[in-house]
């Protein structure tokens, strides 16, 4: 079956046939240029919505904790992939699919265009082939009409018996000239139509069909095209079918990986305060004002049991809050009186007024209380804290255990960044040595600067991660003496007011406590030993500064050359000595920068340097 044989007479239907062909090959490529830009739409979409609904990830505070948090994200980034996915649809497709349809029409409508132009050439000198042999013929048959006219006219005056010789004759010569142009016109006829008849064989037989089997084979390969393009076209979704698989297989994942359980225990590490819950209130008898005695009905009695009733009825509420965060609101003291009574009660139940040695107790007190103390360690702490103001460098903000990780992830922090800077100054170390031994590699001197930039960071840091372990064993100890305490409070919390000791807790030695005056408890009641200064330590040996340090930072202990201070703690291997000078401030000092001697005896410490 071919075009130039069974369609041999259909020109211009051909013409039509290429031309829809291309149109429509061009339609399907704007089809697959709209899905390209519905994929790319719908990528963009979905990364959009990946983008609003992902965390922004600012600190690692605001980092997704819970399973079912972290399943959600992993199925935003799967969506992700997905997303890309379909970019990668839609690329392939432009490239694949749309850029080769349009080229491709390209190419057809020039071949085309040529294809007909030589069809039409041929037709054109088919044409020209017949005018010629039909103006040959129409001039054949014209002079075969003369020679006819001439014919008869020469009969007729043959005939005529009037005509004379020379009109017969000069009609023969004219009917002999015009069958001498008859024949030479019948001759050029022949000719001509020779001629016509191959060029029309030729057309018809061998030029058209080769021009129509051309453009059969272009209709034919347009349709292949089609066809490759509409493979294309489904091998572009089917290539990334394994990898959205995975995709959602990944989103299945994430959905197995949810554990209620363990979101339970990460909301229990996130909020757990770390303080016991308190205990029993204790039983307080205000029955036994109703039963007093005549004999205590004087004005002075009454108003000093009054005002005992008033003091104790305030102590005894104020010990049964629990106070979390802060200091516990010490109850104010009586004013200092020169005797003051109070009801005792005998072992048969009736009261007697007595003086009460309270006054020369309360002054020891104030004396006790009133005279300098040397600040410890962990007060210096808390005064630094309270000046960094709102920073709350120390997290003392948060409750204790949540303090405990905050302060134990700085510290994993520092460390680190301690083992870096470590390695650094031991790579600038071997470098200088190789610079020493090998002048021509370099210039020692220059990597002095970065060594003693080095060194800063690292005193820097160690100092930092001292100062934050000295804040978490004071959370630690704090954690731990509550335990304690909420022991004591559980076997004990049936006894009296009087059995409360000043921290909050209960005592085991309920005579200690009788025997204290009730008012002892308004003057050493601070509820916070965390922050009471502590006793000084006992120094342990002297040193003598050999450089001056200016301790500018939190917990160092500034010094001039020569000067002589006490040693209360060794160095543990930071590269810092814990010191005191003469007046009790304490800090920490470079262990390079001074001169250390331990004596055994602590005494004689103190009388080498009394001297």
């Amino acid at each position: 079956m071919s075009w130039g044989t069974e369609l041999w007479d259909q020109f211009d239907s051909l013409d039509k046939h290429t031309q829809w062909g291309i149109d429509f090959l061009e339609r399907y490529a704007k089809f697959v240029k709209e899905r390209i830009e519905i994929e790319q739409n719908y990528a963009k979409q979905l990364r959009n919505l990946v983008k609003k609904y992902c965390p922004k990830r600012s600190s690692k505070d605001e980092e997704p904790r819970f399973t079912s948090c972290i399943a959600f994200f992993n199925i935003l980034n799967e969506l992700n992939d997905y997303a890309g996915q379909r970019e990668v649809v839609a690329e392939e497709m432009a490239h694949r699919v749309y850029g080769e349809l349009m080229r491709y029409a390209h190419d057809l409508k020039t071949e085309r265009k040529m294809h007909l132009q030589e069809g039409r050439k041929a037709q054109q000198y088919l044409d020209m082939c017949w005018k010629q042999m039909d103006n040959s013929k129409k001039k054949f048959e014209r002079e075969c009409r003369e020679a006819e006219k001439a014919q008869q006219s020469y009969e007729r005056l043959d005939n005529d018996t009037n005509a004379t010789k020379a009109d017969v004759e000069k009609a023969k010569q004219q009917l002999n000239l015009r069958t001498h142009m008859a024949d030479e016109n019948k001759n050029e006829y022949a000719a001509q139509l020779q001629n016509f008849n191959g060029e029309q064989h030729k057309h018809f037989y061998v030029v058209i069909p080769q021009i129509y089997k051309q453009l059969q084979e272009m209709d034919e390969r347009r349709t292949i095209k089609l066809s490759e393009c509409y493979r294309g076209f489904a091998d572009s979704e089917r290539k990334v079918i394994p990898i959205i698989s995975k995709c959602l297989e990944g989103m299945i994942l994430a959905a197995k990986s949810v554990d209620e359980r363990r979101d339970s225990q990460m909301v229990v590490d996130s909020f757990k305060s770390g303080f016991e819950p308190p205990g029993d209130f204790p039983f307080e008898d205000y029955s036994q004002h109703i039963y007093r005695t005549i004999s205590d009905g004087t004005i002075s009695a009454s108003k000093q049991e009054s005002g005992k009733m008033d003091a104790k009825t305030t102590v005894g509420k104020a010990k049964g809050k629990l106070w979390l965060f802060g200091k516990k609101p010490k109850p104010q003291s009586p004013p200092l009186t020169p005797t003051s009574l109070f009801t005792s009660s005998t072992p048969n139940g009736s009261q007697f007024l007595t003086f009460s040695i309270e006054p020369v107790h309360y002054c020891m007190n104030e004396i006790k209380t009133g005279k300098p103390r040397i600040p410890s360690f962990r007060s210096l702490k808390r005064g630094w804290s309270v000046k960094m103001g709102p920073a709350l460098e120390d997290f003392s903000h948060l409750p204790p255990e949540q303090r405990r990780k905050k302060l134990q992830q700085r510290i994993d922090e520092l460390n680190r960044e301690l083992q870096k800077e470590s390695d650094q100054k031991e790579a600038l170390n071997k470098m200088k040595d190789v610079y020493e031994k090998n002048p021509q590699m370099g210039d020692p001197g220059s990597l002095q600067p970065k060594l003693a930039e080095t060194m800063n960071n690292i005193d820097r840091l160690r100092m930092e991660i001292h100062k934050n372990e000295a804040w978490l064993s004071e959370v630690e100890g704090k954690t731990g003496g509550r335990g304690d305490r909420r022991h004591s409070s559980d076997i004990n919390h049936l006894v009296t007011q009087g059995r409360e000791s000043p921290e909050g807790s209960y005592t085991d030695d309920a005579n200690q406590e009788v025997r204290g005056p009730p008012q002892q408890h308004g003057h050493h009641n601070e509820f916070d030993d965390e922050f009471e200064d502590d006793d000084p330590l006992p120094a342990i040996g002297h040193c003598k500064a050999i450089y001056p340090f200016d301790g500018h930072n939190e917990g160092t202990l500034a010094m001039k050359e020569g000067e002589v201070l006490y040693i209360i703690e060794e160095d543990k291997g930071d590269g810092w000595t814990r010191a005191r000078r003469q007046n009790g401030e304490e800090g920490y000092v470079p262990t390079s920068y001074i001169d250390v001697t331990l004596e055994k005896n602590s005494k004689a410490v103190l009388h080498k340097l009394s001297f």
